[in-house]
Protein backbone atom coordinates (compact mmCIF):
# COMPACT_ATOMS: atom_id res chain seq x y z
CA UNK A 1 0.00 0.00 0.00
CA UNK A 2 1.69 3.66 -1.34
CA UNK A 3 1.17 6.09 1.11
CA UNK A 4 1.20 9.74 0.20
CA UNK A 5 0.85 13.07 1.44
CA UNK A 6 -1.20 15.26 -0.82
CA UNK A 7 -0.32 18.28 0.81
CA UNK A 8 3.36 18.08 -0.68
CA UNK A 9 4.29 19.47 -3.90
CA UNK A 10 1.26 22.02 -5.39
CA UNK A 11 -1.22 20.37 -2.77
CA UNK A 12 -3.98 20.73 -4.53
CA UNK A 13 -5.75 18.15 -6.46
CA UNK A 14 -3.63 17.04 -9.26
CA UNK A 15 -2.03 14.97 -6.86
CA UNK A 16 -4.58 13.14 -6.40
CA UNK A 17 -5.75 12.91 -9.83
CA UNK A 18 -2.48 11.61 -11.03
CA UNK A 19 -2.61 8.81 -8.22
CA UNK A 20 -5.84 7.66 -9.24
CA UNK A 21 -4.67 7.24 -12.99
CA UNK A 22 -1.25 5.57 -11.90
CA UNK A 23 -3.52 3.46 -9.48
CA UNK A 24 -5.43 2.11 -12.73
CA UNK A 25 -2.82 1.69 -14.80
CA UNK A 26 -0.15 -0.38 -12.36
CA UNK A 27 -3.13 -1.85 -10.19
CA UNK A 28 -1.03 -0.12 -6.90
CA UNK A 29 -3.10 0.53 -4.23
CA UNK A 30 -2.65 3.75 -1.77
CA UNK A 31 -4.01 5.65 0.57
CA UNK A 32 -3.91 9.53 0.85
CA UNK A 33 -3.60 11.93 3.53
CA UNK A 34 -4.34 15.76 3.69
CA UNK A 35 -6.02 15.95 0.40
CA UNK A 36 -5.95 19.35 -1.10
CA UNK A 37 -4.16 20.70 2.30
CA UNK A 38 -2.94 23.53 0.31
CA UNK A 39 -6.44 25.23 -1.08
CA UNK A 40 -8.63 27.57 0.81
CA UNK A 41 -11.51 24.64 0.90
CA UNK A 42 -9.20 21.84 1.20
CA UNK A 43 -10.67 18.42 0.89
CA UNK A 44 -12.54 16.59 -1.69
CA UNK A 45 -15.33 18.84 -3.80
CA UNK A 46 -17.24 17.77 -6.12
CA UNK A 47 -15.08 17.23 -9.21
CA UNK A 48 -12.73 15.32 -7.15
CA UNK A 49 -15.32 13.35 -5.26
CA UNK A 50 -16.65 12.58 -9.55
CA UNK A 51 -13.05 11.44 -10.47
CA UNK A 52 -12.59 8.99 -7.26
CA UNK A 53 -16.02 7.57 -8.64
CA UNK A 54 -15.15 7.46 -11.94
CA UNK A 55 -11.76 5.78 -11.50
CA UNK A 56 -13.17 3.67 -9.44
CA UNK A 57 -16.10 2.35 -12.04
CA UNK A 58 -13.56 2.09 -14.13
CA UNK A 59 -10.76 -0.38 -11.86
CA UNK A 60 -13.71 -2.27 -10.30
CA UNK A 61 -12.11 -0.88 -7.07
CA UNK A 62 -12.30 -0.33 -3.13
CA UNK A 63 -12.95 2.87 -1.88
CA UNK A 64 -12.81 4.17 1.53
CA UNK A 65 -13.31 8.19 2.17
CA UNK A 66 -15.06 9.01 -1.37
CA UNK A 67 -17.26 11.66 0.50
CA UNK A 68 -17.36 15.66 0.00
CA UNK A 69 -14.86 17.45 2.01
CA UNK A 70 -12.93 14.10 2.89
CA UNK A 71 -9.07 14.54 3.72
CA UNK A 72 -8.16 11.02 3.36
CA UNK A 73 -8.67 7.96 1.09
CA UNK A 74 -7.93 5.02 0.40
CA UNK A 75 -8.63 3.16 -3.00
CA UNK A 76 -7.88 -0.61 -4.28
CA UNK A 77 -7.98 -1.35 -7.69
CA UNK A 78 -9.17 -4.44 -8.59
CA UNK A 79 -8.37 -4.39 -12.70
CA UNK A 80 -9.68 -2.08 -15.61
CA UNK A 81 -13.26 -2.53 -17.46
CA UNK A 82 -13.27 -0.79 -20.65
CA UNK A 83 -16.95 0.14 -21.58
CA UNK A 84 -19.95 2.49 -22.07
CA UNK A 85 -19.62 5.21 -18.93
CA UNK A 86 -21.07 8.55 -17.77
CA UNK A 87 -19.87 10.39 -15.28
CA UNK A 88 -21.20 13.88 -14.13
CA UNK A 89 -20.08 16.59 -12.15
CA UNK A 90 -23.21 17.53 -10.92
CA UNK A 91 -21.98 21.39 -10.77
CA UNK A 92 -19.38 23.74 -12.52
CA UNK A 93 -16.76 21.80 -11.67
CA UNK A 94 -14.21 20.42 -14.55
CA UNK A 95 -15.51 17.47 -16.27
CA UNK A 96 -11.99 17.56 -18.34
CA UNK A 97 -10.12 16.71 -15.16
CA UNK A 98 -12.47 13.84 -14.69
CA UNK A 99 -11.29 12.62 -17.98
CA UNK A 100 -7.40 12.97 -17.53
CA UNK A 101 -8.17 10.71 -14.65
CA UNK A 102 -9.63 7.59 -16.23
CA UNK A 103 -8.31 8.16 -19.54
CA UNK A 104 -4.53 6.86 -19.21
CA UNK A 105 -6.21 3.63 -18.07
CA UNK A 106 -8.41 3.33 -20.82
CA UNK A 107 -5.91 3.73 -23.51
CA UNK A 108 -4.37 0.28 -22.75
CA UNK A 109 -7.28 -1.58 -21.35
CA UNK A 110 -8.64 -4.49 -23.31
CA UNK A 111 -11.24 -3.17 -25.49
CA UNK A 112 -12.44 0.10 -26.58
CA UNK A 113 -14.86 2.75 -24.40
CA UNK A 114 -17.00 5.89 -24.97
CA UNK A 115 -17.37 7.90 -21.91
CA UNK A 116 -19.83 11.06 -21.75
CA UNK A 117 -18.46 13.71 -19.58
CA UNK A 118 -21.17 16.56 -18.21
CA UNK A 119 -19.74 19.59 -15.79
CA UNK A 120 -17.63 22.27 -16.62
CA UNK A 121 -16.15 22.33 -20.19
CA UNK A 122 -13.90 25.89 -20.39
CA UNK A 123 -13.06 26.06 -16.57
CA UNK A 124 -9.94 28.40 -14.86
CA UNK A 125 -7.67 26.94 -13.10
CA UNK A 126 -8.41 23.17 -15.41
CA UNK A 127 -7.89 22.06 -18.94
CA UNK A 128 -10.59 23.33 -21.29
CA UNK A 129 -12.30 21.10 -24.33
CA UNK A 130 -10.27 23.03 -26.73
CA UNK A 131 -7.12 22.14 -25.21
CA UNK A 132 -7.76 18.73 -25.17
CA UNK A 133 -9.25 18.28 -28.39
CA UNK A 134 -6.28 20.50 -30.29
CA UNK A 135 -3.09 20.30 -27.90
CA UNK A 136 -3.49 16.94 -25.77
CA UNK A 137 -5.32 14.41 -27.85
CA UNK A 138 -3.66 14.84 -30.97
CA UNK A 139 -0.47 13.45 -28.88
CA UNK A 140 -1.84 10.82 -27.65
CA UNK A 141 -3.10 9.69 -30.99
CA UNK A 142 0.65 9.87 -32.37
CA UNK A 143 1.63 7.54 -29.14
CA UNK A 144 -0.46 4.92 -30.66
CA UNK A 145 -4.03 5.28 -29.03
CA UNK A 146 -7.53 6.29 -30.62
CA UNK A 147 -9.21 9.22 -28.97
CA UNK A 148 -11.74 11.43 -30.46
CA UNK A 149 -13.57 14.01 -28.50
CA UNK A 150 -16.74 16.04 -29.61
CA UNK A 151 -18.40 19.17 -27.19
CA UNK A 152 -22.14 18.39 -27.47
CA UNK A 153 -22.52 22.07 -24.92
CA UNK A 154 -20.02 24.41 -23.44
CA UNK A 155 -20.40 24.60 -19.59
CA UNK A 156 -18.53 27.67 -18.31
CA UNK A 157 -18.40 28.73 -14.23
CA UNK A 158 -20.74 28.88 -12.24
CA UNK A 159 -23.26 27.54 -14.58
CA UNK A 160 -21.89 24.54 -15.78
CA UNK A 161 -24.10 22.13 -17.38
CA UNK A 162 -21.78 21.38 -20.20
CA UNK A 163 -21.12 18.25 -22.18
CA UNK A 164 -19.01 16.27 -24.37
CA UNK A 165 -18.41 12.85 -25.62
CA UNK A 166 -15.01 10.68 -26.02
CA UNK A 167 -14.33 7.17 -27.85
CA UNK A 168 -11.16 5.51 -26.60
CA UNK A 169 -9.60 2.35 -28.92
CA UNK A 170 -6.97 1.57 -26.89
CA UNK A 171 -3.10 0.45 -28.27
CA UNK A 172 0.46 0.38 -26.36
CA UNK A 173 1.65 3.75 -26.41
CA UNK A 174 4.75 4.41 -28.30
CA UNK A 175 7.55 6.64 -27.06
CA UNK A 176 7.10 10.22 -28.45
CA UNK A 177 10.31 12.88 -28.78
CA UNK A 178 9.32 16.46 -29.50
CA UNK A 179 12.22 18.54 -29.37
CA UNK A 180 11.30 21.02 -32.11
CA UNK A 181 8.38 22.84 -32.87
CA UNK A 182 8.91 24.20 -36.50
CA UNK A 183 7.47 26.85 -38.22
CA UNK A 184 4.32 28.33 -37.05
CA UNK A 185 1.93 27.23 -39.51
CA UNK A 186 -1.37 29.31 -38.38
CA UNK A 187 -2.81 31.16 -35.67
CA UNK A 188 -5.59 32.05 -34.37
CA UNK A 189 -7.20 33.80 -31.20
CA UNK A 190 -11.31 33.20 -30.73
CA UNK A 191 -13.11 35.13 -28.43
CA UNK A 192 -16.07 33.03 -27.03
CA UNK A 193 -19.17 34.41 -25.38
CA UNK A 194 -22.56 33.42 -24.19
CA UNK A 195 -24.69 35.78 -22.52
CA UNK A 196 -22.36 38.41 -22.11
CA UNK A 197 -22.02 41.55 -23.92
CA UNK A 198 -20.34 41.56 -27.34
CA UNK A 199 -18.10 44.29 -27.04
CA UNK A 200 -16.20 41.94 -24.44
CA UNK A 201 -14.68 39.77 -27.08
CA UNK A 202 -14.43 42.42 -29.52
CA UNK A 203 -12.25 44.41 -26.58
CA UNK A 204 -10.18 41.31 -25.85
CA UNK A 205 -9.40 40.81 -29.64
CA UNK A 206 -8.47 44.23 -30.15
CA UNK A 207 -6.02 43.87 -26.97
CA UNK A 208 -4.40 40.67 -28.41
CA UNK A 209 -3.53 42.59 -32.08
CA UNK A 210 -2.03 45.03 -29.78
CA UNK A 211 0.08 42.97 -27.54
CA UNK A 212 1.31 39.87 -30.57
CA UNK A 213 0.41 41.65 -33.84
CA UNK A 214 -1.86 39.66 -35.13
CA UNK A 215 -3.81 40.38 -37.72
CA UNK A 216 -7.74 40.98 -38.10
CA UNK A 217 -8.24 37.88 -39.81
CA UNK A 218 -6.03 35.85 -37.03
CA UNK A 219 -9.15 37.08 -34.37
CA UNK A 220 -12.31 35.76 -34.28
CA UNK A 221 -15.79 36.35 -32.37
CA UNK A 222 -17.58 33.05 -31.40
CA UNK A 223 -21.27 33.60 -29.60
CA UNK A 224 -21.92 30.06 -28.01
CA UNK A 225 -26.06 29.64 -28.37
CA UNK A 226 -26.04 26.43 -26.41
CA UNK A 227 -24.51 27.42 -23.26
CA UNK A 228 -26.52 27.13 -20.28
CA UNK A 229 -25.40 30.34 -18.65
CA UNK A 230 -23.06 33.13 -19.14
CA UNK A 231 -19.06 32.83 -19.88
CA UNK A 232 -16.42 34.54 -21.69
CA UNK A 233 -13.11 32.44 -23.07
CA UNK A 234 -9.99 33.85 -25.08
CA UNK A 235 -8.32 31.14 -27.22
CA UNK A 236 -5.06 31.44 -28.44
CA UNK A 237 -4.08 29.05 -30.77
CA UNK A 238 -0.61 28.46 -32.16
CA UNK A 239 -0.51 25.46 -34.88
CA UNK A 240 3.32 24.58 -35.53
CA UNK A 241 4.62 21.86 -37.84
CA UNK A 242 5.16 19.35 -35.29
CA UNK A 243 2.53 20.73 -32.43
CA UNK A 244 -0.50 22.90 -31.62
CA UNK A 245 -0.66 24.84 -28.37
CA UNK A 246 -3.49 26.21 -26.62
CA UNK A 247 -3.62 29.26 -24.28
CA UNK A 248 -6.93 30.32 -22.85
CA UNK A 249 -8.23 33.31 -20.56
CA UNK A 250 -11.22 33.37 -18.97
CA UNK A 251 -13.69 36.14 -18.11
CA UNK A 252 -14.45 37.10 -14.87
CA UNK A 253 -17.21 39.46 -13.58
CA UNK A 254 -15.05 42.85 -12.71
CA UNK A 255 -11.87 42.57 -14.32
CA UNK A 256 -11.67 44.21 -17.70
CA UNK A 257 -11.31 42.41 -20.92
CA UNK A 258 -8.41 44.15 -21.72
CA UNK A 259 -6.70 42.27 -18.16
CA UNK A 260 -8.15 39.12 -19.37
CA UNK A 261 -6.82 39.43 -23.00
CA UNK A 262 -2.97 40.83 -21.47
CA UNK A 263 -2.29 38.17 -19.31
CA UNK A 264 -3.01 35.46 -21.90
CA UNK A 265 -1.06 37.15 -24.98
CA UNK A 266 1.58 37.17 -22.62
CA UNK A 267 1.72 33.34 -21.89
CA UNK A 268 1.88 33.04 -25.99
CA UNK A 269 4.45 35.74 -26.30
CA UNK A 270 6.70 33.69 -23.72
CA UNK A 271 5.88 30.36 -25.06
CA UNK A 272 6.49 31.97 -28.95
CA UNK A 273 9.82 33.28 -27.81
CA UNK A 274 11.40 30.38 -26.06
CA UNK A 275 10.96 28.51 -29.28
CA UNK A 276 10.00 25.57 -27.62
CA UNK A 277 7.45 22.76 -28.78
CA UNK A 278 5.38 22.31 -25.15
CA UNK A 279 3.78 24.75 -23.17
CA UNK A 280 3.25 24.51 -19.46
CA UNK A 281 0.05 22.81 -19.27
CA UNK A 282 0.58 20.65 -21.82
CA UNK A 283 4.20 19.72 -20.22
CA UNK A 284 2.22 18.09 -17.01
CA UNK A 285 0.10 15.85 -18.96
CA UNK A 286 2.75 14.80 -22.02
CA UNK A 287 5.37 13.64 -18.91
CA UNK A 288 2.73 11.25 -17.67
CA UNK A 289 2.27 9.89 -21.18
CA UNK A 290 5.64 9.55 -21.92
CA UNK A 291 6.15 8.25 -18.34
CA UNK A 292 3.34 5.39 -19.18
CA UNK A 293 5.35 4.47 -22.71
CA UNK A 294 8.58 4.66 -20.59
CA UNK A 295 10.24 6.47 -23.26
CA UNK A 296 10.62 9.98 -25.55
CA UNK A 297 11.36 13.05 -24.33
CA UNK A 298 10.21 17.00 -25.14
CA UNK A 299 11.23 20.35 -25.10
CA UNK A 300 9.61 22.87 -22.43
CA UNK A 301 9.35 25.86 -20.59
CA UNK A 302 11.15 25.61 -16.89
CA UNK A 303 8.99 23.32 -14.83
CA UNK A 304 6.57 25.07 -12.90
CA UNK A 305 4.83 23.52 -9.48
CA UNK A 306 2.81 21.60 -11.49
CA UNK A 307 5.40 19.13 -13.16
CA UNK A 308 7.27 18.87 -10.01
CA UNK A 309 4.80 17.09 -8.18
CA UNK A 310 4.04 15.18 -11.32
CA UNK A 311 7.79 13.80 -10.88
CA UNK A 312 7.32 13.33 -7.10
CA UNK A 313 3.83 10.88 -7.48
CA UNK A 314 5.43 9.44 -10.40
CA UNK A 315 7.72 8.07 -8.48
CA UNK A 316 5.22 6.41 -5.94
CA UNK A 317 3.86 4.19 -8.66
CA UNK A 318 6.21 3.79 -11.70
CA UNK A 319 10.05 2.31 -11.91
CA UNK A 320 10.84 4.78 -14.54
CA UNK A 321 13.73 7.46 -15.22
CA UNK A 322 12.79 10.80 -15.87
CA UNK A 323 15.45 13.27 -16.03
CA UNK A 324 15.42 16.99 -16.19
CA UNK A 325 18.01 19.23 -18.45
CA UNK A 326 18.79 22.83 -18.68
CA UNK A 327 19.35 23.93 -21.97
CA UNK A 328 19.42 27.37 -21.61
CA UNK A 329 17.63 30.36 -18.63
CA UNK A 330 13.80 29.42 -21.06
CA UNK A 331 14.26 26.15 -22.56
CA UNK A 332 14.25 22.41 -20.50
CA UNK A 333 14.24 18.99 -21.83
CA UNK A 334 12.47 16.39 -19.98
CA UNK A 335 13.37 12.89 -20.56
CA UNK A 336 12.28 9.45 -19.71
CA UNK A 337 13.49 6.28 -19.98
CA UNK A 338 13.26 2.79 -17.68
CA UNK A 339 14.64 3.08 -14.67
CA UNK A 340 17.66 0.76 -13.85
CA UNK A 341 17.58 -2.28 -11.96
Amino acid sequence: MVRIDGSKGEGGGQVLRTSLALALVTGTPFQMVNIRAGRSKPGLLRQHLTSVKAAAAVGDAEVEGAELHSRELTFRPRSVKPGDYHFAVGTAGSATLVLQTVLPALLSASGPSTLVLEGGTHNPAAPPFDFLAKAYLPLVRRMGPGVEATLERPGFFPAGGGKFHVSVQPAPLMPLHLLERGNVVRRQATAMFSQVPFDVAKRELETVGRKLGWSAEERRVEELKRAPGPGNVLSLEVESEHVTEVFTGFGERGVPAETVASAVSEEARVYLEAGVPVGHHLCDQLMLLLALARGGSFRTLPLDGHARTQLETFAHFLDVKLSVKELSASVFEVGVGQASV
